[in-house]
């Protein structure tokens, strides 16, 4: 049956020019009959090789059809009346609804801004973790090495100035720390200088740092500044705790996390590559959360309790780093800091004795 109005004026592309033919339609329940005087004699489709596009404002109204060509038209009456007679498109009704009332269309703007808000404050964070959680030992090797490389350049670290028997000490000391910690990391105890000469950034100073694979700096300069080396090893065991909690890696990937979704959705190799290229820069940038800090402390907390009995010896060289360098006014807190955190060195203390009160008998 033909549906009222008679043909629709429009025009006509066959699919292999861009030279458009004047034409007109002519819409039925069964199909559309498509007749462009140019090309010969009317052609009848049926309605399954047929398919109209989503009507945009302003837009002309697309039907296509099975053999690549296309029909458009201004006349959006006639199209979406036809859609409505024969039941295409009739999902996209609403949208459509949407799309014509400001008000509506503006209520689902607020609504897509406070969706993505959520997503990066609260979601973000979740899909960051566990891609953490996953990520291959072999990857966090690549990362290890990758940073290692932009820390070698002599900017932030220098060879270690420790004597051989100090170095030694050390690690052995760190090795009863990575053992007691777990997790089959293959733990690394680097001896670094923070403070090499003739750089530009003065180096790191008195500061140690992990990496997501298991290798953990330490400078010379907080050496210099611990009491005993119950303190470092204090450190020390914090420090791994970033590392078999992947708290390291798991803030690459939210500071990175735009990019890691656009990698996940579309598998697009070439930001992979660019991602991967970042994480040694967004490593040395990073922070810690908050939660991220209670938690190693905590770890530290255990390793203390079961060594020492006692969870003083870190909040002691907490207090004078807090001291020395100050909470976050050391210019050279650009790089991972064992100051550079949050919550604040008091309150991190105070966690350390309320670990040791709760342990006591």
């Amino acid at each position: 049956m033909t549906l009222p109005g008679g043909p629709v004026a429009g025009v006509y592309f066959d699919g292999r020019s861009s030279r458009d033919h004047p034409a007109t339609v002519t819409l039925t329940e069964q199909g559309v009959t498509l007749n462009v005087p140019e090309l010969g004699s009317p052609r009848m489709w049926p309605l399954a090789e047929v398919t109209v596009d989503p009507a945009v404002p302003g837009v002309r109204r697309v039907v296509k059809f099975r053999d690549g060509g296309r029909y458009e038209t201004a006349d959006d009456a006639a199209i979406s009346a036809w859609e409505r007679q024969v039941g295409l498109n009739r999902a996209l009704t609403g949208v459509r609804w949407l799309e014509s009332r400001w008000a509506a269309a503006l209520g689902a703007l607020v609504l897509a801004v406070a969706a993505v808000a959520a997503f990066v404050v609260f979601g973000l964070p979740v899909l960051a973790r566990q891609a953490a959680a996953v990520t291959p030992r072999s990857v966090l090797a690549t990362f290890d090495r990758e940073t290692l490389k932009v820390l070698n350049t002599g900017e932030y670290v220098g060879p270690t100035k420790l004597s051989a028997a100090r170095q030694a000490q050390l690690q052995a000391e760190f090795r009863d720390v990575a053992a007691w910690a777990g997790g089959g990391y293959p733990y690394t105890l680097l001896l670094r200088d923070g403070e090499p000469a003739g750089t530009d950034s003065g180096g790191i100073g008195a500061n140690a740092f992990a990496l997501p694979g298991g290798t953990v700096v330490m400078t010379d300069q907080i050496v210099a500044l611990a009491s005993n080396d119950r303190e470092l090893m204090g450190v020390l065991a914090h420090e791994t705790g970033h590392v078999t909690h992947r708290h390291g890696l798991a803030g690459v990937y939210q500071g990175l996390g735009l990019t890691l979704v656009s990698t996940v959705i579309t598998g697009d190799l070439v930001s992979a590559t660019t991602f991967a290229a970042a994480v040694p820069a967004a490593l040395l940038r990073g922070g810690y959360s908050r939660a991220d800090e209670t938690q190693a402390d905590e770890v530290a907390g255990r390793f203390m309790l079961e060594r020492y009995h006692t969870t003083r010896p870190l909040q002691d060289i907490l207090a004078r780093l807090e001291k020395e360098l100050g909470d976050g006014k050391d210019s050279r807190a650009s790089v991972f800091d064992l100051l550079r955190s949050h919550p604040g060195t008091p309150q991190r203390i105070e966690h350390l004795r309320a670990i040791e009160r709760a342990a006591l008998p």
